[in-house]
């Protein structure tokens, strides 16, 4: 069996890239930990299907394994994150990965808007990151044509809604759980969202592996991020040090639940989650909004509120390890990417415009299985 003659330090380098722990990835290439060991020390050699099956389980390109120093891998979009107190992170394989497949999805949008005499996203760095709040709350709202807030409904049916008119602006917007596989999630505590900002083909991205309450919040927050022009890998926290983070925290709180109406229904009760319930029938926003929403406005701790989310997202987790099989593959694909792409991207292909091949990559399905796709979700 021939020898591939690779950097046995790339095998090191490649598995800590993937997240996945020593005696996971020993079993995803069907060899014990210490064979493992003795691959990356160099003390044993690898086949050349050895060492394509290491390539492929930790997500990384064949060719890699034969560099004599890892490449440095950087995010290709500005990093908003809270870092401090927790230090400068590694990006994860399938950070880098989300988004580099989202600026390959972005780009191709925007040469196909170009390509068809399409003018520019109305709303894109509409407004500075210094304008008042209110002023781009407001003209968040004009330009969506919502009210404060819903009279009546759930607050899923607002999020999807929402999604509906933003799209209908000329943004994009994409929300995954996984980078299209179960076995590569996306960690919440990396990221909730990202933003691009861009004239022509501006993408909102929402991480659907959070609670879904707390994607409301994560899609006006990226909305904001592309009204003022600043592209960005978002976490929510309010403790952010920068300052397009604090402004797109502070109008996702104010669009979603305004603060003179919230001041006015809050009451000293007993206990603080007595006041839920009222706030739900007024704003139809989720639970975890309001909480938000009473924490920064200081009626409850960040105690408090990270306690109740963390209860919530238990039984939200609960939850969905006894959910049925839900909706066919293609209909949850069609809910993850934004439907304008889709269209562009199935029409360009029917239209021999776009390989097939081309048209499965960038929509991530099998290129023999476009048209069930295609009439599945009715495009």
């Amino acid at each position: 069996m021939p020898t591939a003659l690779i950097n046995h330090r790339m095998l090191t380098w490649a598995r800590e890239r993937s997240g996945i722990s020593l005696p996971h990835f020993a079993r995803r290439c069907d060899v014990d930990t210490e064979r493992l060991l003795r691959w990356e020390s160099g003390e044993e050699t690898l086949s050349f299907k050895q060492a394509q099956v290491f390539a492929s389980k930790a997500h990384v390109p064949f060719g890699y394994l034969f560099l004599r120093e890892p490449p440095q891998e950087e995010l290709p979009i500005p990093d908003l994150r809270t870092l401090e107190n927790r230090g400068v992170r590694r990006p994860s394989a399938e950070l880098l990965d989300l988004i580099k497949l989202t600026l390959y999805r972005q780009q191709w949008y925007k040469d196909y808007r170009q390509n068809e005499l399409l003018g520019p996203c109305p709303v894109a760095a509409r407004m500075p990151t210094d304008a008042p709040v209110h002023e781009l709350v407001n003209d968040m709202r004009r330009v969506l044509k919502v009210a404060a807030h819903p009279v009546r409904g759930a607050w899923d049916d607002y999020y999807r809604d929402l999604i509906s008119r933003i799209e209908g602006i000329g943004v994009l917007v994409m929300r995954e759980a996984s980078l299209g596989h179960h076995t590569r999630p996306l960690r919440v505590d990396e990221l909730r969202g990202f933003a691009i900002a861009d004239d022509m083909a501006p993408v909102i991205f929402v991480n659907h592996a959070d609670a879904p309450g707390a994607r409301l919040f994560t899609l006006i927050h990226e909305l904001c991020h592309i009204w003022t022009g600043v592209s960005g890998i978002s976490d929510g926290e309010e403790s952010s040090a920068h300052r397009s983070e604090t402004v797109c925290n502070a109008v996702a709180a104010e669009f979603l639940v305004p603060e003179q109406e919230f001041r006015q229904l809050w009451q000293d009760l007993p206990e603080w989650t007595e006041n839920l319930p009222a706030l739900a029938a007024h704003f139809h926003v989720s639970t975890w909004t309001r909480a938000r929403r009473a924490m920064t406005l200081g009626f409850i701790t960040d105690d408090q509120y990270r306690q109740y989310v963390a209860r919530q997202t238990a039984l939200w987790a609960e939850r969905t390890k006894h959910g049925d099989g839900g909706p066919s593959c293609h209909r949850n694909r069609n809910a993850q990417l934004s439907k304008h792409f889709s269209r562009a991207v199935l029409s360009q292909a029917f239209n021999g415009q776009l390989a097939l091949r081309e048209a499965g990559d960038l929509l991530g399905i099998n290129p023999a299985k476009l048209r069930r796709f295609a009439d599945e979700v009715r495009l």
